[in-house]
């Protein structure tokens, strides 16, 4: 039996899974392949990314997976050059995720172009935000997340929200499986956001390092942390540290006040036991690498498993 929600329905997709826009990870191959397996992949346009490589993974993303995929954009960096939302806007995704900021000066142009406006959350008070914005859904994402995101745990956010908006609410933050997708549908959410159980898949970019750290992981093996993001200038806003998996440069250098400069000449991407590897708690659930859309199809049938036996 499939899983009817506000996702399914206003996106006509078949599963309530949405494939995480994990900047320097998901590109026109995972995006495509989370689609084409029913859910709906987001392409990860980090702050680095240029309008010729939204095109290329677009295509990419468009041949695998059709018409049904969106784009993630970091609303703080296109306060500083808006460029980047044009750019993604020509390709007519059907949805457009506005996260970390405030949306308001760009939802309009979005909702122009077709395309429905998503935002993750990480308080209740970055809900009055985006709702003020104009949004079309919100995510409760919570601190179990892998990559930047807040302090609050799923649950708790999750709760808060869905008592506080009439808004569509998804859930990020912790969901591996189709147990974790169930729970939170059951709790009235309409689908979910999926990212650290994709990470070891085939189609993510990056390097191989990343997909055998993740496997090897448990989900004890995560810190949030700003280290990161000093060592390699990202801006990001003080507000919001990234979860990764600990290493040797997070055990020599999280939690000290080193230099900018002193953390940049001690990171080094190429190496596995120095480069960053955002991932989240769901890491411990991740056993192998399995092709994404298998990921999807199976998150989906356990979900449906657990479901019907609260039906029953």
């Amino acid at each position: 039996m499939a899983i009817d929600t506000w996702l399914t329905r206003t996106l006509g997709i078949d599963h309530p899974i949405v494939g995480a826009p994990m900047g320097g990870r998901a590109g026109g191959v995972l995006t495509g392949e989370v689609s084409k397996a029913g859910g709906i992949g987001l392409l990860g346009a980090a702050r680095y990314a240029t309008p010729k490589w939204i095109a290329d993974e677009v295509a990419t993303a468009r041949e695998i997976g059709g018409d049904t995929f969106g784009i993630g954009l970091m609303t703080w960096a296109l306060d500083d050059d808006d460029s980047l939302l044009d750019a993604a806007l020509e390709h007519r995704p059907r949805l457009v995720s506005l996260s970390f900021g405030d949306p308001a000066p760009y939802v309009g142009r979005a909702h122009e172009a077709g395309a429905l406006v998503m935002s993750q959350i990480n308080s209740v008070d970055d809900l009055r935000v985006v709702e003020a914005a104009g949004v079309d859904v919100v995510v409760a994402q919570g601190g179990e997340a892998g990559g930047h995101t807040g302090r609050i745990g799923t649950l708790p956010l999750l709760q808060e929200v869905l008592e506080a908006t009439s808004l569509p609410v998804l859930a990020a933050g912790g969901i591996g499986t189709g147990r974790g997708l169930a729970a939170v549908l059951a709790a009235g959410a309409e689908g979910a956001l999926i990212g650290t159980a994709l990470l070891a898949s085939p189609e993510t970019v990056g390097p191989d390092y990343a997909r055998d750290r993740v496997v090897s992981a448990g989900s004890a093996d995560t810190v949030y942390t700003a280290v990161f993001d000093r060592a390699r200038n990202q801006p990001w806003p003080q507000r919001w540290g990234g979860r990764a998996l600990t290493n040797d440069f997070t055990a020599r250098w999280h939690g000290t006040d080193a230099e900018e400069s002193t953390l940049a000449d001690a990171y080094d991407a190429t190496d596995p036991s120095i480069g960053v590897v955002y991932a989240g708690e769901a890491a411990g659930l991740v056993h192998e690498s399995v092709p994404a859309a298998d990921v999807v199809r199976s998150i989906a049938e356990q979900a449906d498993e657990m479901l019907a036996r609260l039906r029953t």
